[in-house]
């Protein structure tokens, strides 16, 4: 039986305007003006769009932050961020120009009013964190990790993970042209911090990739091989081409995506001549050998799509790339309401052609539990954004369980909202797990961030670790 129901109307014009939860309206694209920033007030065009002066003028340290900024930030900002550096900082400073530039782009030159609008900017919140951001009872969770998701312990080679029955993770390197604060590989990339001595990869890179692609060789269930790091554009390129011809020998090997957060943060990497050039060579030989060859970047917000970020994206695929897709990291203050999620994905899939694909929840790192929402949560933000854009570019919001892999939010076996303790199920083991025989049939624990429980839950924990 169908239910219908009879249309009733309005009372008066008024009654009949009521407001969709969220209104689309498109906004093109702008390059915010470097020049607005005192230290670069004389870059030209030419300068900005070159990637070696772009990587040259990362700022990397406070004084390097003051020598651009000028009087436009007060010093209790910098006091902040030197509180943090040693305190808290899982990850060190490094911001190209091209990702700063996206930051606080309209608040003017009054020192009180940038300053608060940089605070209040959701990149700078996850690229730029200072002491007052962290959560000043719970900074981390008990349970949290440095390596969040045990990716070293499923090295079958250094820097090759085999999580996954049919992919791998190739980490070529442990740098990146940017460090974002919240890395869920902070165990191992970037530098060490005052409170992070960061583990290091010991084979040389050449001994590496041979390894690695001696085991996909000798493993022919691997289709599909993620490229990452660090940072694919932090490897030369000479050598990721090399290697990338490399696995497409692998007659086993189908899909091969790129990991490279630099087409936002440095667009100018992939607009490198001598980079297109060697993205085409190897987009066409996955083309000849029907291999998906992909990029996957990570945009959190849509201040960081520009003109530069649709150009590389779209140079990308001129070339050959069959997509470029986007995997953010959901996260409290930069995009964890509907609106913020929906203006992102509108910007990635209707202006940049770079499509939604994964909103990660942050993973359970030291010193992230004002980034994280709880699963909750994200199951409603799953729902708000259900409708607006079309199917296959609404992006699905996972869980990436420790042990278990990624999941998309409702997919949990049962949920403690009290406690915030949820529990996920798998079919499939990891590397580590071949010869366990209850793997498919345990029950997996997450932990949503104690400041979101109820009262109860908070005593709770907080009894659990007095």
């Amino acid at each position: 039986m169908t239910a219908t129901q009879e249309p009733v109307a309005p009372a008066d014009a008024a009654d009949a305007a009521v407001e969709q939860p969220y209104a689309y309206a498109r906004e093109e694209l702008v390059e915010p003006d470097w020049r607005r920033f005192p230290g670069w007030r004389d870059v030209t065009d030419a300068e900005w769009r070159d990637p070696q002066w772009q990587r040259v003028k990362c700022v990397r340290n406070v004084k390097q932050l003051r020598l651009l900024m000028g009087e436009l930030l007060e010093d209790r900002f910098y006091e902040d961020l030197l509180a943090d550096q040693r305190e808290m900082a899982t990850m060190s400073m490094l911001l190209p120009p091209q990702m700063l530039n996206t930051m606080a782009p309209h608040a003017g030159v009054d020192p009180a009013k940038f300053t608060e609008a940089f605070y209040a900017d959701p990149i700078r919140r996850y690229m730029l964190p200072v002491r007052s951001d962290r959560h000043p009872v719970w900074p981390s969770h008990p349970h949290s990790e440095r390596d969040s998701l045990h990716e070293a312990e499923m090295w079958v080679v250094e820097g090759l993970t085999h999580r996954y029955p049919t992919k791998v993770l190739a980490e070529l390197l442990s740098t990146c042209p940017q460090y974002c604060g919240h890395c869920t590989r902070m165990d191992l990339v970037g530098n060490s911090t005052e409170l992070i001595d960061k583990h290091k990869l010991t084979l040389k890179p050449v001994d590496r990739q041979d390894a690695m692609i001696d085991y996909l060789k000798r493993t022919p269930g691997v289709r599909d091989v993620v490229v990452s790091g660090g940072d694919v554009a932090n490897v030369p390129w000479h050598q990721l081409e090399s290697f990338l011809m490399r696995l497409l020998d692998i007659e086993t090997v189908r899909d091969v995506r790129l990991a490279t957060k630099a087409l936002a943060a440095l667009p100018q990497h992939w607009l490198a001549p001598k980079v297109v050039e060697g993205l085409q060579r190897v987009a066409l030989t996955a083309q000849r050998r029907g291999v998906n060859l992909a990029i996957h970047t990570h945009v959190n917000h849509a201040q960081s799509v520009t003109p530069l970020v649709a150009e590389a994206a779209r140079t990308a695929l001129d070339v050959g790339v069959r997509d470029v897709r986007n995997q953010g990291v959901l996260m409290r203050g930069v995009n964890a309401t509907p609106a913020q999620l929906l203006d992102l994905c509108f910007a990635l899939q209707g202006e940049a052609n770079i499509l939604p694909y994964y909103f990660y929840m942050c993973d359970m790192i030291p010193n992230a539990e004002h980034w994280r929402v709880s699963v909750a949560e994200a199951q409603e933000l799953q729902h708000a954004i259900m409708g607006y854009l079309p199917g296959y570019a609404t992006p699905r919001i996972v869980c990436d369980v420790p042990y278990v892999g990624k999941r998309w939010v409702h997919q949990l076996a049962d949920y403690d909202r009290e406690k915030g303790i949820s529990y996920w199920t798998k079919n499939y083991r990891t590397g580590i797990e071949l010869t366990d025989a209850e793997a498919l049939q345990r029950r997996y624990p997450y932990y949503d961030p104690i400041d979101t429980l109820p009262e109860a839950g908070r005593r709770w924990w907080t009894e659990q670790h007095a």
